[in-house]
Formats: C-alpha cells, structure tokens, sequence
C-alpha cells in the first residue's frame, strides 16, 4: 500500500499503548496477590521487564521475530534488520508503510509491548524467592531464545504459521501458496500464553517451592489491587486482541465483542465454580476468571462468534478454576496461578479454536482438520518453550543462581532484594505469614 492510512495508523498506536498498559496492571495484579513483604519486588520483576525488553526489543527482537533471512523456520536472521537498520525509511526517506498503510515503526511498537507482558507474565510463579538480578538476566535470555522464535514460528511464517513450509501445509497440503488449513492464532494463544505458561512451570520446578508451601496459607494481602490490577487487564486486552487485526475494521470490532463476552462468561463460570466448591463467590474468584477468560479468546478473538465466545470463555472459567489447584496435588510452587491460568487457559483457547471456528471448526461442519492442526501447534508450543526455558533454568541455576537465602525470604523479599518496604514500621519486623 502505498498511501499512509491515518485512521489505522492511529488505532494501532492506541492499540500498542493500551498493551503496554497491561503490564503495570500486571504488577498490581501480582503484587496484590503477594504477601506485604513481597509485593514491591513482584511488582519489580513486571517493571524489569519493560526496562530490559524495551531496550533489546528494537535491537535484535524485532528482527529475529520478522526479518528477513529465515533460519529453519525456527527464527529470523537478528542481524538482518539489526536495530531497525532498513526498516525506518523507504527507498524515497519516507517512512516505510506495511500493508495496511501503517507505517512499519508503528507495527514494531505494537510487537514490542506483546513480548514485555509475555515475559512478564511468567514472573508471577516465581514469587518472593528469587534473585532480582537473576530474573532480569533470565528476562533478556528467554525474550530472545524463546518469545521471539516463537513469534517467528506462528506469525513471521515459520513453522507453525500458515506459510507453505509450515508444519500445517506440510500435513494437509498447500493452497496458492499458503497451508489448505492454516493454523489459528489470532492474538497469541501459542506465543503468549502456552509459551510463557510453560516457561512457568518448567522455572517453578527448577527453583522449588518457597520454604513455607504449601503448609502456609499464601493469602493475597491487597484484594483491591487484584481487581484493579484486572480491569486494567482487561482494558488494555482490547489492545491485544482488537488491535491483532491491524487495522480499524470490523475483524477489529468482532475481536473486540468476543473479547467481552468471553471474558464476562468466564467470570461468571469462575464464581459459580466457587460457591459449588466452597460456598463463596470471591472477589479474587472474579478478578481471576477475568483473566481466564481474556486468555482463552485471545488465540480465538478473530475466528469464533459471540455465542462460541461465551462457551469457549465459560469453559475457561470451570477449568482454569479447578487448575489452580494442581499445584498442591503435585506439589509445584506455582505462586500466583500462572500455570493453571496461562497454560492452561492458552490450550483451552488455542485447541477449542479447532472447535468453534465458524469457518474451519469440528463444530461448524469443518471436519477435524482444522482440531488436529491446532492440537499439533500447542503440543509443539509446549515442547519448544519447555526445552529452551529448561536450558536457560539450569544453567542461571549453576551460574547466578536462583533463591534468596531462606533468612531473606523469611524476613522479606521486598527489604533483601530493594531496600524498601511498601508499608512504613514493617521493617525488621516481619514474620513467616505476614
């Protein structure tokens, strides 16, 4: 396209800012989850994220994520597009334009607020044990080895996208140049959440349970947080998801409807969960089935109808609620539920897209092709972000290390690791359950 859309230029550059958005509400989100001694560094390990990415991002992220110069399929040369080099300026000096008519700088701010919240998100099943510095370095190391292949893979037309050399074509054939059924991932089901789900789990197990769990009871010590920190969520999702279909047009306005829908269904699914299970409908409940719900539709957002929305959020919320309770079956320190939410939220709505698609879904008299690929790119979702994280695990295990000393992690992450409390006169005068 040659001429500059305006109106869709301004909407992407809302989209991205409602995105970055949703990372400081993921800090409140957490940190309101958090004990009161730890709820600055939870709060931290989300605001490092956006330092650390921020700065890496327009350096080798966005290249190895869309460049030019594939390797394998698995990920774009870095150095093809290094800092942005040949990306900014046409050949005439003008400012290069996609072909939607935005220019390109435009599509780079919005990518780069999808890896922050992504690697933020894992943050959440490491609380109040780990080293700040170690998680910073582990930040850059995982955008890199895992967040941008994985981009590449599913939208920069590698191996589990819909390009002709994509897992998907080679499995049901090709069609003018692309996969007959092409993989459905409209706004991150595989990269985002299975992704950073998995990285979850695979650090939870590498770094152990915090000294106490599960024989203490964890209690959020800010529910308002939690709920604030949600409807911020949820505000800036519809810069996720509506924004994924790059443009302001009605996929944008479909994304958005679905996004609501799902999202209230699963809500309503958590808290009715609840009062079955344990005679409450709690606020923490709500704020969670929220986020279940805004993750189960985004791989979803752009491919189902309002009415499959409420199903695929509603099972979301019954799942994703009895989920969170797999980490005392097993015995995971899964901190703050990412794991049951993410991970397990990111393959309801990535396989219940093979579904509920309205043109391609098992329920829509597609046949079970469109399922089986959706099956195979979660599986290989799953394996991939769990090999590289295992790798990256171990080896700051070895080097850095992971854990606080059992002294800083009683008397308080927060204190050990910055310095500061977030309430005055509790300095020095923590104990185990505050």
């Amino acid at each position: 396209m040659d001429a500059l859309d305006t109106g869709a230029t301004a909407w992407m550059l809302t989209s991205a800012s409602l995105v970055l958005l949703m990372t400081p509400a993921l800090a409140f989100f957490y940190g309101g989850m958090s004990r009161t001694k730890s709820v600055l560094n939870m709060m931290m390990m989300s605001f490092g994220v956006l330092a650390v990415v921020g700065v890496i991002y327009p350096l080798w992220g966005y290249s190895m994520s869309y460049g030019p110069g594939d390797v394998g399929g698995i990920f774009a040369n870095p150095f093809n597009g290094f800092n942005l080099s040949g990306l900014i300026y046409d050949a005439d000096g003008n400012f290069a334009l996609d072909s939607y008519g935005v220019p390109v700088m435009v599509g780079v701010a919005f990518q780069a607020t999808f890896a922050i919240i992504t690697v933020a998100l894992i943050s959440g099943a490491l609380a109040e044990r780990v080293k700040f510095g170690s998680w910073l370095v582990f930040v850059a190391a995982w955008a890199t080895f895992a967040y941008f292949p994985m981009a590449h893979m599913v939208w920069g037309g590698g191996l589990l996208s819909g390009a002709e050399n994509g897992l998907a074509a080679k499995m049901f054939g090709v069609t003018d140049g692309a996969a007959t059924v092409a993989p459905i991932d409209f706004a991150g089901g595989t990269v985002v959440h299975i992704n950073a789900g998995m990285a979850a789990l695979i650090l939870a197990l590498i770094i152990g349970k915090r000294k106490d769990f599960p024989g203490t009871a964890f209690r959020p010590h800010n529910i308002p947080f939690v709920m604030l920190g949600a409807a911020g969520l949820w505000f800036g999702w519809f810069g996720f998801n509506a924004g994924s279909a790059f443009t302001a047009d009605g996929m944008a306005g479909l994304a958005w409807v679905n996004t609501t829908t799902a999202t209230a269904a699963a809500m309503l699914a958590w808290i009715i969960t609840e009062k079955i299970r344990f005679g409450h409908m709690t606020a923490l409940g709500a704020a969670s089935g929220v986020v279940a719900g805004l993750v189960a539709i985004t791989p979803a957002a752009g491919a189902l109808s309002p009415f499959g929305s409420i199903i695929l959020g509603a099972v979301a919320g019954v799942v994703c609620s009895l989920a969170i309770s797999l980490k005392f079956k097993y015995g995971y320190d899964d901190s703050l539920d990412v794991v049951g939410v993410h991970l397990v939220g990111g393959l309801i709505g990535t396989v219940g897209a093979g579904f509920l698609s309205t043109g391609t879904g098992l329920f829509y008299g597609g046949g079970v092709k469109q399922l089986v690929v959706q099956i195979v790119i979660a599986l290989c979702a799953l394996i991939f972000s769990g090999v590289i994280t295992a790798i990256l695990g171990y080896i700051i295990k070895a080097t850095m290390g992971w854990r606080v000393t059992d002294e800083q992690e009683t008397i308080g992450i927060d204190s050990s690791e910055h310095g500061e409390t977030a309430y005055d006169g509790l300095v020095g005068s923590y104990s185990k359950e505050v």
